[in-house]
């Protein structure tokens, strides 16, 4: 069946569709002066991209896990560039102006505590004068190492390795909770929907008390850096990251920093994981050029 059409509701309707791209056409402007306004505001300080690895194994089966053959390449890479790796004490320093950073600093950060952060990582670590942040799970280290220690492809750090890390200069030890490192009901430590606010941060003090407890017995120091499981961010958790003594926090968005002279900039910094699935090449070009 066919349908007559009517010119004057043609022309209404064309008019119509003017109007909407117009309107787009004077939304999406407004929206890149903002953005454009944005950018400019988080350039004032220094672009400090970071780089999320975890475990370092002879066949990288996830998007977690990468060669040492990878690993090296990576860091020859930052040496042959120019890049300086930065520690949390530099960070801190600076933002309290008691320091400078490098002209084109990174930072290097392990999460979750496997042993191969101290049997391979840290060789090589040495090996290009670079140093790296280690966050561990306290219950890994209490109980899954101390039962199946030592084995590159699985094992946690212990105790012992840990005082190891830290002997060595390179490492800072950080923290991913003691027994936090889940993402069942809770997302990692993140608080619950409906959740009282006050029992949140208790519950959350506890547990990385513990961790901070334990690790002032066993090696002397506690960590001031931490590291939110799965990057779950919560800004109930902040006032309890404080109180602890934590002076920087880590996510998982992926994305630059810009470290300013103010030390609130340290809370929340973004990560880029390091995925096996790009070569060294492809994966530094993209985040050392996304300022």
């Amino acid at each position: 069946m066919y349908r007559c059409y009517n010119p004057k509701k043609i022309k209404y309707l064309l008019l119509l569709d003017t109007m909407f791209v117009i309107i787009y056409l004077i939304a999406s402007s407004i929206s890149r002066s903002i953005h454009s306004v944005g950018s400019f505001q988080t350039q004032e300080g220094i672009f400090l991209p970071i780089v999320m690895y975890h475990s370092i194994t002879d066949t990288a089966n996830s998007d977690y896990q990468i060669t040492k053959e990878q690993f090296a390449q990576d860091l020859y890479y930052l040496y042959a560039n120019g890049y300086e790796t930065v520690s949390v004490g530099d960070l801190l320093a600076y933002t309290e102006g008691k320091g400078e950073l490098p002209e084109k600093p990174v930072m290097l950060t392990f999460d979750d505590g496997f042993y191969n952060n101290l049997s391979i990582a840290l060789p090589l670590l040495e090996e290009y004068n670079m140093c790296a942040v280690v966050s561990i799970v306290g219950y890994y280290t209490d109980e899954t190492a101390e039962k199946d220690p030592h084995v590159d492809s699985y094992s946690y750090l212990t105790w012992e390795d840990i005082k190891l890390l830290q002997k060595s200069g390179k490492i800072e030890i950080g923290s991913h909770t003691y027994n936090l490192h889940s993402n069942n009901e809770r997302a990692g430590c993140s608080i619950m929907y409906g959740e009282d606010s006050e029992n949140y941060q208790n519950m959350l003090y506890q547990d990385l008390n513990q961790l901070q407890t334990r690790a002032k017995e066993q090696t002397g120091f506690a960590p001031v850096a931490f590291a939110y499981p799965y990057g779950f961010i919560c800004k109930e958790s902040i006032p309890v990251l404080k109180k602890l003594g934590f002076v920087c926090t880590f996510s998982c968005r992926e994305q630059g920093n810009y470290i300013t002279h103010d030390a609130e900039c340290l809370y929340g910094l973004d990560r880029y994981n390091r995925s096996p699935d790009y070569s060294t090449e492809e994966f530094f070009s993209k985040i050392l050029n996304n300022q």
